[in-house]
Parts: C-alpha cells; structure tokens; sequence
C-alpha cells in the first residue's frame, strides 16, 4: 500500500540504501503513557543501523508551556545541528507502529523548509519483525550547520485559531479518538477539558492507516470525505499536543490537498483554557 504517497518509501527502498552518503534516517518515536513503550530506551536497544534519535520532547520550544511546541529556526536548526543532520541530505523518519509519531518529525523538516524527507512505510516494529538489519551500536555523528528556511504560514497560533472557530474560516480536523473528541473519554492530560472545538471533523488517525501503512489514495480520500472535510476547501488540523495533527496533514498532501495548516497548540491549549468554546457529543 501506499506506493502511490511521493512522501512515503517502503522497506525494501531503505534497505538498499544504508549507508548511502547523503542518506539521513531518523528515529522519532514518541509514545502516549497509555502505550507504556518508551521511545529512547527502545532506540538505546534496538535501531536501523545509522539511525539517530530524535527527542520529540528535547526538540521542542523550551520556553513553552505546552508539550511539543514548534521549536524556532533557531533552536530546531541548533538541534538537528547538533544530530549531524543537514537540511540538503534526504531523510527517512520512523516510529515504531508506523504512522504515529514520525509523521510530525516530516512535518517539522517540511516546515523548516525540507523536503526531501519521508516516512518509512511499516515502521520500525515491522522491519524488526522482518528480520531486516538492526543494531544496539550509538550512531557515530559529526555536528553540522543546519540552514532552517522556515514557513511560518504553515503554523496556526491560538489567536488564529479563536477566529477560525469563531467565523469558520477554516475547517478543522481533529486527529484524536472518537472518545476524546466526542467527550466521553477523559483527556490524559490533568486539567485539559473533554470535547472538541465548534464544528471540527474528527479523523482519528488510526483511520489513517492499516498495519503501519499509509492506506492508498482512494481510501484516504474517503476517509477524509466521510469526515465531512471538504477536499477544496483549508483545513486546520489539530489533535492532542500536535504530534499526530501531523498524520492528517499527511494525508491531505497524499490526496493533493495543499491548502493545510497546523494548528500546533492543539487540544492541550484549547481544552487547557476557561474561556475556550467547547462542544461534546456528535454535532
């Protein structure tokens, strides 16, 4: 599946691969405390051979108070940077089940002006289970200089996003589970509220996907439509802390849907705040 995703490359492309100069793979596994897997120690064990490690958290503006902000150029070139990454070598990203977390990291390269980047099909628990090379041994990297060209127009603010809901500038996309979006499953984050902003499509984003595979073109498309997104129209995507917002994203650019943003507060900022407007149930 998913052959026909330019943003996506299979196992067997990768394996070929390694070792190619030039050629940068990524582990940015990230995990929810309900999935009890932690990412690093994962990594620290087991990771494609050459594989560096990219902290969802440490990558992260410092400054915020919010999980998982886009970091400034600055701070994200200075971090890659320091990865030994360039913004000129092409990047493969991967997270364990596939299509979960390594969406955001190519969502990140993109928005500092990458893009030659792209997502292992599968993810790493699949290649493991494959038999493919794997390797304990620290990935030996030199710092280099990484040049951010970043595209701020891509990122909606909270201030943005108050209109949005307000005048339905945009149409929103909600990647969390249908639980958490229609408000009978409580946020794991203390102190967030439970719903959805006014008038957001929920897209879960295990419907995004089958077996750690990107589903092919046609079937995301409907499921984007079923949403009741309309493919002509912007869409803002959203999820819990902007991590899998990004696997809408994703999506949208599968199906040639360009016209997207990402609404990086998420539902931590908007269901953290009192006078946010809030909707549980199925509108």
């Amino acid at each position: 599946m998913a052959e026909d995703s330019p943003f996506i490359v299979d196992a067997d492309w990768l394996e070929k691969r390694l070792g190619t100069p030039g050629l940068t793979i990524i582990d940015a596994s990230w995990y929810l405390p309900a999935q009890q897997r932690n990412a690093h120690a994962e990594y620290v064990a087991a990771h494609i051979p050459g594989a560096r490690f990219l902290d969802q958290d440490a990558v992260s503006d410092p400054d915020s108070k919010l999980p998982h902000t886009l970091a400034s150029p600055q701070y994200f070139a200075q971090y890659v940077g320091s990865m030994g990454v360039s913004a000129d070598d092409t990047i493969v990203v991967y997270d364990g089940p596939g299509l979960f977390s390594a969406p955001r990291a190519w969502w990140m390269f993109r928005v500092m002006g990458v893009f030659q980047v792209y997502i292992l099909n599968g993810g790493f628990d699949r290649w493991r289970a494959e038999g493919r090379p794997v390797t304990a041994e620290p990935t030996k990297t030199a710092p280099c200089v990484f040049y951010a060209d970043f595209d701020a127009g891509r990122v909606v603010s909270l201030d943005e996003m108050r209109r949005i809901v307000g005048n339905r500038g945009s149409q929103i996309a909600d990647a969390r589970s249908p639980g958490r979006f229609v408000g009978t499953d409580p946020e794991p984050r203390p102190g967030v509220r439970s719903g959805h902003m006014p008038g957001a499509h929920n897209v879960p984003v295990a419907a995004l996907s089958e077996n750690g595979e990107l589903l092919p073109k046609d079937r995301l498309r409907k499921v984007i439509e079923d949403a009741g997104i309309d493919l002509s129209k912007p869409v803002v995507t959203s999820c819990g802390s902007g991590i899998t917002a990004a696997a809408i994203s994703l999506a949208l650019e599968t199906v040639g849907h360009t016209d997207n943003r990402l609404y990086d507060g998420s539902w931590t900022e908007w269901g953290g705040l009192s006078d946010t407007p809030i909707v549980t149930g199925k509108e």
